[in-house]
């Protein structure tokens, strides 16, 4: 079975998402899946659509202090604090391993200004063409002290976003946040100011109160789905942590269901449902 799922991944044809041709859409999520290759002895990753690598800031960053995750019914409570190594660490020692892999790598950045977000896209042009786009990450809540969620400020994240892209030579997303009601007012900015694609959506902000019956799971149906309802490519992140595969299982389960609907490229499913 997985070598029929496999095959029929590879027969379907590309997507474009984000300014690249990806050869599937199914990509880690930024923070799921490490700074490099440490998934890779559980998958393919030279075969997925791309690897988000964990957020890194312009220099080293600690993170929060022990405990940071947690399980829950629902998923997974973290406060990881996005500790890293910073760009320039990164780009030496992370990156050579992604390139021995021929892994196609989206770096993503975040920052606590508007400076120290330009400083992180500046060093990244070190990386040349070996990164194939920059993911901003303006979305994330768990940064003790932080006035605010920068994805909650279509201003400040359009800012952000045209400083970028000033300094990038590669395209750039946007990463953006659930935990407001202007998501369509941020989007729209950080569009106008020049990103290349929108990913929806990082970490929601959550108390475990009480449980619940039943267990999540995440299947390529409901990757489908999602691009029908005009996603160009799905990211798996939380999964991750319960099963290091879980994109590339999911992945596989979707060419399979694809291949059962009639469809031959990932192209042809996205914003299916706009066109019925």
């Amino acid at each position: 079975m997985k070598r029929r799922s496999e095959r029929i991944l590879q027969q379907l044809s590309g997507v474009q998402c984000g300014g690249l041709t990806l050869a599937n859409p199914f990509m880690t999520a930024s923070g799921t899946s490490g700074h490099d290759v440490e998934l890779g002895s559980y998958m393919p990753l030279d075969r997925l659509g791309a690897v988000v690598v964990k957020s890194l800031f312009h220099e080293p960053w600690e993170g929060n202090p022990a405990p940071r995750v947690h399980l829950a019914q629902g998923g997974m409570i973290n406060a990881v604090g996005l500790q890293g190594p910073g760009v320039v660490a990164w780009i030496h020692e992370s990156l050579p391993a992604l390139e021995a892999a021929n892994v196609t790598t989206v770096a993503s950045i975040w920052g606590r200004t508007l400076h120290e977000y330009v400083l992180a896209a500046n060093q990244l042009r070190a990386a040349g063409q070996s990164i194939s786009a920059i993911e901003v990450n303006l979305s994330c809540p768990n940064l003790e002290g932080r006035s605010g969620i920068i994805a909650h400020d279509p201003s400040l994240a359009g800012r952000i976003i045209s400083a970028v892209c000033s300094e990038s030579i590669v395209p750039v997303w946007a990463k953006l946040s659930a935990n407001t009601d202007r998501v369509v007012e941020v989007s729209t900015a950080v569009r106008d100011a020049g990103a290349s694609a929108i990913t929806l959506i990082n970490t929601m902000l959550g108390m475990q109160i009480s449980t619940s019956s039943g267990r999540p799971s995440a299947s390529g149906n409901d990757a489908i789905e999602m691009m029908m309802a005009g996603a160009r490519a799905v990211q798996v992140g939380t999964a991750s942590f319960a099963s290091p595969s879980a994109v590339w299982d999911i992945a596989r389960d979707a060419a399979v269901r694809m291949k059962e609907l009639g469809f031959s490229s990932w192209a042809d499913v996205v914003g299916c449902v706009h066109r019925s």
